[in-house]
């Protein structure tokens, strides 16, 4: 499938990105607790539901895994499984690095809940090994449990995939197993909080872009395109009738946009603009760099600037463009190279094209 029809997804990444850098600086605060009163709904808003963009990460991360996936033989698991910890890994560890000095930094100038204590080894080591929510340590940074979840996520499905590559139509029982995986997760895990350090609790978004992927797929007749699109509407249609989650609706259009963008049925306006490629290019860099970032921010106005809104909200639109240029710049000199090292590693040259991180 050409490039020209993932446009739609860096700029679904650049705009879900920029919505969790505003929903952090929104429910953390504190700058923003001196806007609300000026601005409480838009404050309000961006706090309590710019958070659901999380899954319209998931259901791409799954397009995107499916379509990776789909370029090999997955006939060693837990080769494909490595490789997807030590892409993961390296970059996300600079990450915690950065905002376990950005903490101690922050420290000297407020007081907030926002603020992680020095971590100990046995929390840094289960960061490390993406542990952290399953063993009970508080994270040292606010994007740590979608980097875990995602690895996690992509396990699952590289399992499933694997199953069914072991059978004699494998072609269709793929989505088979990763339909009946997503309607469980849909109708029965997501529905308790308790399962939400594991995969099952998201794996109803990520699956609904794995059966994306397929449905989108040119390889693929219409006929399968509108049979996959179909239990794409059954099994999301089925969990909000069983409860209305916002998380879900936007996993649900999110899914159905990417096979009709990919098809060449729609197009967004600005998709093919070259800041949206750029933006999406660098939104898992922005995504990990963001909290620090914007935790520094937070407090050098808190203890230099004025308690006043016209100032705080200098600080709120510093914080949020800072977060977009340290991003591109761990983008460039971290993320990268880190990218390129571990492909080598592997004898792999480095991907071109669209990223699948």
């Amino acid at each position: 499938m050409p490039t020209t029809h993932f446009r739609i997804l860096d700029l679904l990444k650049a705009v879900a990105c920029n919505l969790i850098v505003l929903h952090h600086l929104a429910y953390y605060g504190p700058m923003t607790d001196y806007l609300r009163p000026l601005m409480p709904d838009v404050v309000g808003w961006f706090s309590q539901h710019a958070r659901i963009a999380v899954h319209a990460f998931l259901t791409m991360g799954g397009f995107l895994a499916a379509r990776s996936l789909a370029g090999m033989a997955v006939d060693e698991p837990l080769r494909a499984v490595w490789r997807r910890f030590v892409k993961l890994v390296p970059p996300y560890m600079a990450a915690i690095c950065i905002a376990v000095a950005a903490s101690a930094l922050a420290a000297r100038w407020m007081t907030h809940d926002s603020i992680s204590a020095p971590p100990t080894l046995a929390q840094f080591a289960a960061h490390a090994l993406l542990l952290q929510s399953i063993l009970g340590y508080e994270s040292l940074s606010a994007g740590a449990w979608y980097v875990a979840i995602d690895f996690q996520l992509f396990a699952l499905l590289t399992l499933l995939l694997w199953l069914a590559g072991r059978g004699r139509h494998s072609w269709w029982l793929a989505p088979v197993l990763v339909g009946g995986c997503c309607a469980a997760s849909l109708l029965v895990f997501n529905l308790d909080p308790a399962w939400d350090a594991w995969a099952p609790y998201f794996f109803g978004s990520y699956g609904l872009g794995a059966l994306a992927w397929w449905a989108a797929d040119r390889q693929r007749g219409p006929l399968a395109a509108v049979v996959l699109s179909g239990a794409i509407l059954l099994l999301g249609g089925l969990a909000l009738e069983l409860e209305f989650r916002s998380r879900i609706a936007v996993a649900l259009g999110t899914a159905l946009l990417l096979v009709l963008a990919c098809r060449g049925l729609v197009r967004l306006p600005g998709q093919n603009a070259r800041l949206a490629a750029y933006l999406g290019r660098i939104s898992y860099a922005v995504f990990l760099l963001h909290f620090p970032v914007s935790l520094v921010v937070n407090a050098a106005f808190t203890r230099f600037a004025p308690a006043q809104p016209e100032a705080q909200a200098a600080g709120v639109l510093l914080a949020w463009l800072a977060s977009l240029a340290a991003g591109a710049a761990f983008h460039r000199w971290v993320e990268v190279p880190l990218s390129a090292l571990a492909d080598s590693a592997r004898g792999k040259r480095p991907a071109q094209g669209v990223r699948t991180t």
